[in-house]
């Protein structure tokens, strides 16, 4: 549990003031714990940025097999929904932006590419899938930076509508 207090104020440090702010002891004192405390869990600051990396990945893997939905883009709609009204994408955001080595930020390249290629041949219309995928990255991207920009309403509208990309029949060439 400690670990993901520690994570979460980094998180809020990151969302509040940007990445500059993230300093090993910035972060320790938003979670109310000593420097030493911190570095017990995560030795440097690369390491609290891969403990986010990590998170988010899992976390995100995590709603995808909560989802019931047929097929994978249909539940990748389902778990980017469940993201974003849970508030859990604005980790999206800080991760990104708070690392500037790649390296930290390979598994999530990685796991990305893994999202946004599985189940890609075996859905009915794999382009009109592949465009849902891009647009809820755009979803994840905008409520990120614009939370309030989505209400329940127009989650619901916007749902409907990728829905029926999935099931709308590709047009012959």
């Amino acid at each position: 549990m400690r670990r993901d207090e520690l994570l979460d104020a980094a998180e809020e440090l990151l969302c509040d003031q940007g990445s500059a702010a993230l300093t090993l002891a910035a972060v320790a004192e938003r979670a109310g714990v000593s420097k030493g405390g911190l570095l017990y869990h995560y030795g440097s600051k690369e390491a609290l940025i891969k403990g986010m990396v990590e998170r988010l990945i899992e976390d995100f893997d995590e709603l995808m097999a909560a989802q019931s939905d047929e097929t994978y883009t249909e539940r990748y709609v389902g778990a980017t929904l469940a993201a974003v009204r849970s508030g859990r994408l604005r980790r999206w955001a800080v991760v990104t932006g708070a690392s500037g080595n790649l390296f930290l930020l390979a598994p999530l390249r990685d796991a990305m590419a893994r999202w946004h290629r599985e189940g890609l041949s075996e859905e009915p219309d794999p382009r009109a899938s592949q465009i849902v995928r891009l647009a809820c990255e755009g979803l994840w991207d905008v409520a990120s930076h614009d939370p309030e920009l989505n209400t329940e309403d127009d989650l619901q509208a916007l749902e409907g509508r990728l829905r029926a990309l999935l099931k709308t029949p590709p047009k012959a060439p």
